[in-house]
């Protein structure tokens, strides 16, 4: 009997491929693709809507390695659209790669806890949205249409459990020791 849990996790580990088929699509196709790319993630953001919401209301409750990586999914569909980003010339190639390297050592460093992961999404859908509206706004106009959507069908949730998780979560943040950095 499929659960909806099992159906969280197949959504999730398809919005992983999104992030393999993102890159590929800078390599191959450059910037004639980001009519699709815009599609792709707002068929994303949508999984991601959809996943969580399946995984908290299924009948049978359990930890599944996809599900308690659903943060490194989202991390890796903001990498997938940045080098999309760099290789279609939508972005500089140096400003690019050193923000990767940048929070690739940050990560590797103290973790990742989920408010870093999502402060490193931010920027990277901040400037997708920004080359959207510039550059394809009939496309762009739906991941407008998408977030005050979620917004406003998380409203209860948005203000008072999203926003202050997110803020609280920077407390969490352990920086290591420099002794702790020797081991």
């Amino acid at each position: 009997m499929i659960v909806a849990k099992q159906i969280a996790d197949l959504i999730t580990f398809t919005r992983l491929g999104i992030a393999f088929l993102m890159v590929w699509l800078g390599i191959s196709h450059g910037s004639d693709a980001f009519p699709f790319i815009i599609w792709l993630m707002l068929t994303d953001w949508v999984g991601d809507f959809l996943d969580g919401n399946l995984a908290r209301r299924s009948s049978r409750k359990y930890n599944t390695w996809i599900g308690d990586h659903d943060l490194i999914v989202d991390m890796s569909v903001a990498a997938g659209l940045l080098i999309y980003l760099i290789a279609a010339r939508f972005i500089n190639p140096w400003i690019g790669w050193i923000y990767l390297v940048i929070w690739s050592s940050v990560f590797i460093w103290i973790g990742i806890p989920c408010s870093l992961g999502n402060l490193f999404q931010a920027p990277v859908y901040g400037y997708l949205l920004w080359i959207a509206l510039t550059e394809a706004p009939h496309q762009g106009i739906w991941l407008i249409v998408w977030i005050i959507t979620v917004v406003v069908i998380t409203w209860p949730r948005f203000p008072h459990t999203v926003v202050p998780n997110f803020l609280l979560g920077f407390r969490e943040i352990h920086i290591p020791e420099k002794k702790d950095r020797q081991k």
